[in-house]
């Protein structure tokens, strides 16, 4: 690893540290109801992409999600929902385990990414403990849908789709 790489792996090594204290001392956490059987979908039907854009600073420690801009240590995440793994940013070095792995970010993958990104595709280089509440899981990927994806239904169709 090259040394300025290496500085930057700690850069997010630490982000990742501070956003998951975060996380998990209840910062960022909305008082929505349990829904423990539900699925990702149900979980957008009334998310927040407010709340995941709030959510989504931890991120950017790695991540830059404006369209054109410039790779961190992670890849631009610019219209990464719909899109095939692996691929949202060409000039991004993937890891053989991530070029491998196939198929698209749809919202199903995305939640068990953000869940545990090791568990999904062991081997990447994402070095974050994952975000344990699904809803705020839900809020990020109703963010990243507003940010060149049209994967995702919009806020008004989300809402009409929960009722």
């Amino acid at each position: 690893m090259r040394p300025a790489r290496s500085t930057a792996a700690i850069g997010c090594l630490v982000a990742g540290a501070i956003a998951a204290l975060y996380l998990w001392s209840g910062q960022g956490r909305s008082e929505r109801p349990l829904m423990p059987n539900a699925t990702v979908m149900e979980l957008l039907s009334r998310a927040d992409a407010g709340n995941g854009a709030r959510l989504f600073r931890q991120c950017a420690a790695c991540h830059n999600i404006s369209k054109g801009a410039p790779d961190r240590n992670g890849p631009n995440l610019y219209g990464v929902l719909g899109a095939p793994v692996a691929s949202s940013s060409p000039r991004f070095g993937y890891t053989h385990a991530l070029r491998s792995a196939g198929g698209r970010w749809d919202a199903e993958r995305m939640n068990a990414w953000l869940e545990d990104p090791q568990r999904v595709i062991p081997g990447n280089r994402m070095f974050f403990p994952g975000v344990t509440d699904p809803w705020e899981r839900a809020d990020l990927i109703a963010y990243l849908g507003t940010q060149g994806s049209t994967l995702l239904p919009s806020p008004a169709d989300r809402g009409a789709q929960g009722r």
